[in-house]
């Protein structure tokens, strides 16, 4: 049994913490520099992992000093690491990353090895090793190639698995409904939200709405995150739930979409109803963004069940 198999991207972020965000041509002197182990897939998994899920990895790292660390990483943190390919053609996936004195953040990514994770990756970790039929959740984002995604998808509704999508980097052009009726699970920001539905999503009314447009193109369940204004929950069956954000003293937002993926993952996969995984997720994601860097930011089952408590 696989747990949860988290199915996208790894990278190396580097970090420069400032007071401000510079504008265009600007300089910001003064800054403090961090370099840490990133990528939204990777995030993911070791936030599911670091909380106690059974977690397997499917990623290309560059053949390089950093996916020698990601990897390295991801073993540490009890990641299964078979289906993580070393790749010779491209280096490890780069974020640049900003972040000011309010938690605000502004990133730019190269995504080297993980534009080469291919269909043909996926089949090789389900022949090998199995890792899509006997998963409890499949975990995917939007930071490898659409095709990827689309045939991890067909897997998934051929084997019955849940198939959650975190989709970030916002897609500006959408996402086909040929992925989103596959959905078991869809979990956008306002942001990209507003790019997949195509109205403005900026409070809970618009957020019910384009909850509602949703379910019409076939996503069974939604989430959208509205960062310090909570989560909005919704089954399909019933009225959508309005889940508040947990207090907290923010330092940087920059992993706490990913850490919510992956805890939300971890808790559905325990059996937790949505709303339940909704709470514990939120819990984790208002951690997550009392540290700064990414996976370094990841909360433990410890500090999440004594936030709730």
């Amino acid at each position: 049994m696989a747990g949860i198999v988290v199915i996208g991207s790894s990278n190396t972020d580097m970090v420069i913490k400032s007071r401000t965000l510079p504008r265009p041509g600007e300089t910001v002197i003064g800054g403090k520099f961090v370099c840490n182990a990133g990528g939204k897939g990777a995030n993911q998994a070791v936030a599911a992992a670091r909380l106690g899920a059974n977690v397997a990895m499917v990623a290309r790292v560059g053949a390089d000093m950093f996916g020698e660390q990601a990897k390295a990483g991801f073993e540490k943190e009890g990641i299964d690491v078979s289906c993580v390919k070393m790749d010779e053609t491209a280096a490890t996936g780069i974020a640049l990353i900003l972040v000011d004195e309010n938690a605000e953040n502004s990133i730019s990514v190269a995504s080297g090895a993980n534009e080469n994770l291919s269909p043909a990756d996926v089949d090789e970790a389900e022949e090998k090793f199995h890792l899509i039929s006997t998963a409890d959740i499949l975990v995917v984002q939007l930071e490898t190639p659409m095709e990827t995604l689309l045939h991890t998808a067909e897997l998934a509704e051929k084997f019955g698995i849940p198939l959650i999508l975190d989709p970030a980097p916002a897609p500006q052009n959408g996402l086909p409904d040929a992925l989103l009726s596959r959905l078991t699970l869809l979990k956008p920001n306002e942001t990209e939200a507003s790019f997949i539905t195509g109205i403005d999503v900026c409070d809970l009314a618009s957020a019910r709405e384009a909850v509602r447009i949703l379910h019409e193109r076939g996503v069974k369940q939604v989430i959208v995150t509205l960062g310090k204004e909570g989560v909005l929950v919704s089954d399909g069956t019933s009225e959508p739930v309005h889940v508040p954000s947990i207090s907290v003293e923010a330092v940087d937002s920059t992993a706490a979409g990913d850490a919510f993926s992956g805890a939300l993952a971890c808790a559905l996969a325990e059996g937790k109803t949505l709303l339940d995984a909704a709470r514990f997720a939120v819990a984790a994601a208002g951690l997550s963004v009392t540290k700064l860097g990414a996976q370094q930011s990841m909360p433990t089952r410890e500090e999440v069940e004594a936030k709730l408590a």
